[in-house]
């Protein structure tokens, strides 16, 4: 699955020249002063994702570092990608910091999330929604509304893709006693849930009260796992105000074993009663 979105694209392409510039042994430094006119700042940039790169940028670094053609025209088209807006990209109601999550959902094949209060976004009926968004009492009116739509947006993309990503969830049991809009809202959601679980790339399970301490109770996340291998597995910790996004091997395998843990302490949703 190609990696979609701006800002996935660029995180990509600045992966792939950041490991061409090492392997020559050069400085970020050491590029600017090779007269490219790419100053250290904006190689940085590249680098790191945070700027649209042109293709002339990416050949003259691939010239630099000694790459081959067939490279350097694979990388020139992923520039093309960095300027490229999607869906999301454009949209005043998403905060910049999650963008980025937007982008990397759209192109992830597997989402293993863990929720222990709320229904994760994905699976949520509009009326849940809306009772999640309305709680937070936001000043503008029409606040709610806007984010309502954008998460049905986000569902809407996601069950359109081919093939599908396989999303496997673990509720803490508080999600499904927590009226959340009001008995007869939670009722629905809860119906809906047993619904999608009933998807071949859906699995939804339940972390009962009996499982006692459990190894996940420092709170939500998710893991994110890619085709390319290219592009490192992520695991996506939300705040109110913000994200923190986890690459590093050894992070992303600890989660996976407090995943794994979960997972063995649950039971599949249309088994619990």
């Amino acid at each position: 699955m190609p990696v979609t979105g701006q800002r996935v694209v660029r995180r990509a392409l600045g992966r792939r020249l950041t490991r061409l510039r090492v392997a020559t042994g050069k400085s970020r430094r050491e590029v600017a002063e090779a007269k490219l006119g790419i100053s250290e700042p904006t190689l940085h940039r590249i680098e790191t994702g945070k700027t649209p790169v042109t293709v002339a940028n990416v050949r003259a670094l691939c010239w630099l570092y000694g790459v081959d053609e067939s490279i350097t025209d694979a990388l020139s088209e992923l520039a093309l990608g960095t300027s490229q807006e999607e869906w999301w990209d454009a949209n005043p109601v998403i905060p910049d910091w999650f963008k980025l999550y937007v982008g990397l959902e759209a192109s992830a094949k597997r989402i293993c999330t863990y929720e222990g209060e709320v229904v994760p976004g994905e699976l949520q009926t509009e009326q849940y929604a809306r009772a999640v968004y309305g709680a937070e009492q936001a000043v503008e009116a029409e606040a709610a509304d806007r984010h309502v739509k954008l998460r049905m947006q986000r569902q809407a993309a996601l069950a359109a893709r081919n093939p599908k990503p396989v999303l496997t969830t673990v509720l803490g049991q508080g999600v499904l006693s927590r009226e959340v809009g009001g008995p007869k809202v939670l009722a629905a959601q809860i119906e809906h849930l047993r619904e999608a679980s009933q998807q071949q790339n859906v699995e939804i399970r339940v972390l009962p009260w009996s499982a006692g301490a459990h190894a996940a109770m420092a709170g939500a996340f998710r893991i994110m796992d890619f085709e390319d291998p290219e592009d490192p597995d992520v695991v996506y910790l939300e705040s109110h105000l913000g994200a923190l996004y986890l690459e590093e091997p050894a992070e992303v395998e600890e989660y996976r074993r407090v995943f794994s843990l979960i997972c063995e302490a649950s039971v599949p949703i249309t088994d619990f009663r």
